[in-house]
């Protein structure tokens, strides 16, 4: 289905001239309105507008029922799981943001850690030597979680 412009989302249409966009019959807009599968804006007498994305909505439900002969509740759980799906890519995006912001703050892209003189594990700044330790050991250990 697709991104929408935000004029997509203005409700400009009354129901007969969405019907005829969408290649239905009114009623059927009506009955898709009762279950919830399309549910257009309304006016403040109660009129139904529908916007374009509603329209290119109905072309979808339309194409599931009668191309793939999906049935309605079918189609409800389509739409549901679209959303769901929509809303967790929105959600991921802004986690991610939020962890390279977080990142940034810090001014780490990682942590850096090495071997101590004693054998232990320490952190280090990224571009920094561990301190050299008394046998001449020069080994770094890199631990990068995930990768």
């Amino acid at each position: 289905m697709g991104g929408f412009a935000p004029d997509d989302e203005a409700p400009v249409f009354v129901i007969s001239v969405a019907a005829q966009l969408a290649g239905m019959h009114a009623q059927t807009l009506r009955q898709y309105d009762r279950l919830g599968i399309v549910s257009p804006s309304r006016t403040r007498g109660g009129g139904r507008r529908y916007s374009a994305r509603d329209v290119a909505l109905l072309r979808e439900v339309q194409r599931l029922s009668q191309e793939e002969g999906v049935s309605l509740a079918g189609i409800q759980r389509i739409l549901e799981l679209e959303n769901q799906v929509r809303a967790l890519r929105s959600r991921v995006g802004e986690l991610t943001e939020e962890l390279q912001a977080m990142r940034d703050a810090v001014g780490l892209s990682g942590r850096v850690f090495a071997v101590g003189r004693a054998g232990d594990v320490v952190a280090v700044r990224p571009g920094q030597r561990p301190m050299r330790s008394s046998n001449g050991s020069q080994a770094l250990v890199v631990w990068r979680p995930g990768r």
